[in-house]
């Protein structure tokens, strides 16, 4: 019996935007769009619906746009299973921090080629962060630039002194294969470690983990 299918949400206010996206999507093995919205709004409606796997969500649209809407579907328990992914023209600062700290788990630009964003989607759904070296750069920046307000970043004095090495290796974007090489033990081992990470800051995915990485300065510039 064949494994069920990635259901995939689509969020942009450009018809011919989706239109391609959709047929990319639908033509990839093991994967199918189960709807479309136009606006933030909307996307938010029909993922409480239609409980998609993957949304992919543009950030500039009408009503409500992709961050705020993007926050509302990770805010809500019922929806903890539904990965976003934002897409955009841009690569400005406030929009990558933003989408990220709002709940996403991937952010990809437009022009990304189809193979890459299929893959994005597959990995996403496995429970993997994606970060291009230019989103990294991007968070370097604005940790090095902006302090942390107090109480704006989870606490990490319970984590143990292995768990401190996970997250920092975790926050320069490396894989849980790269992470058992670097530390010399299993993937098993490594993937306790990230769940225990996820329990103790109550992070919803790995994303949020790159994110407390660089909020306790545990990734050097």
């Amino acid at each position: 019996m064949s494994a069920e299918p990635i259901r995939v949400l689509l969020a942009d206010d450009e018809p011919l935007l989706r239109r391609s996206l959709g047929i990319a999507i639908d033509r990839a093995q093991g994967l199918r769009v189960v709807g479309e919205a136009e606006d933030g709004a909307d996307a938010v409606a029909q993922t409480r619906a239609l409980r998609p796997d993957v949304v992919l969500m543009d950030i500039r649209m009408p009503r409500l746009d992709g961050i705020d809407a993007t926050g509302r579907i990770a805010s809500q328990p019922a929806l903890r299973g539904t990965r976003v992914i934002v897409l955009t023209m841009f690569e400005l600062d406030e929009y990558v921090y933003g989408a990220l700290a709002a709940g996403a788990s991937a952010f990809l630009l437009k022009d990304t080629e189809p193979e890459r964003l299929i893959d994005a989607i597959r990995r996403v759904h496995a429970g993997e962060s994606l970060f291009t070296p230019q989103i990294m750069r991007r968070l370097v920046e604005h940790f090095v630039d902006r302090p942390v307000a107090p109480g704006a970043a989870p606490r990490i004095d319970g984590l143990t002194a292995r768990e401190h090495e996970v997250l920092a290796l975790v926050g320069r974007g490396l894989s849980n294969t790269e992470i058992a090489e670097a530390l010399t033990v299993t993937i098993h081992t490594v993937k306790a470690h990230i769940g225990a990470l996820r329990a103790k800051l109550h992070a919803r995915d790995r994303a949020q983990l790159v994110i407390a990485a660089y909020s306790h300065r545990l990734v050097e510039p």
